[in-house]
């Protein structure tokens, strides 16, 4: 069953001590993703690792969440060179082999 993968936002913002609202706002900002089942909110389990971090940087470092943003994005783009990286290494070796 689907619904087996997601999590109430309200059992999530019980489970962290976080308001709806700043869930709400993330998921406004598109650092999370919030899907409506039967007209209730929830999270993708895929995404709690992404909300713990998210809740980390805002109580422990004091970050806004236009801060965060920045930071998510930096990681994204951070993880694509990587990958590219990977990609043009292994092509490299491609052509020391010859």
């Amino acid at each position: 069953m689907i619904e087996a993968h997601f999590i109430s936002t309200k059992t999530i913002c019980t489970h962290y001590e976080i308001e709806i609202s700043f869930v709400n706002e993330l998921s406004k900002m598109g650092l999370i993703q919030i899907e409506e089942i039967e007209q209730d909110q929830f999270i993708h389990q895929d995404q709690i690792s992404d909300l713990e971090k998210i809740i980390r940087l805002h109580h422990d470092l004091d970050l806004n969440l236009e801060a965060i943003d920045v930071i998510f994005n930096l990681l994204e783009k951070e993880r694509e060179l990587r990958k590219e990286v990977s990609i043009l290494k292994n092509r490299l070796k491609l052509y020391e082999s010859d």
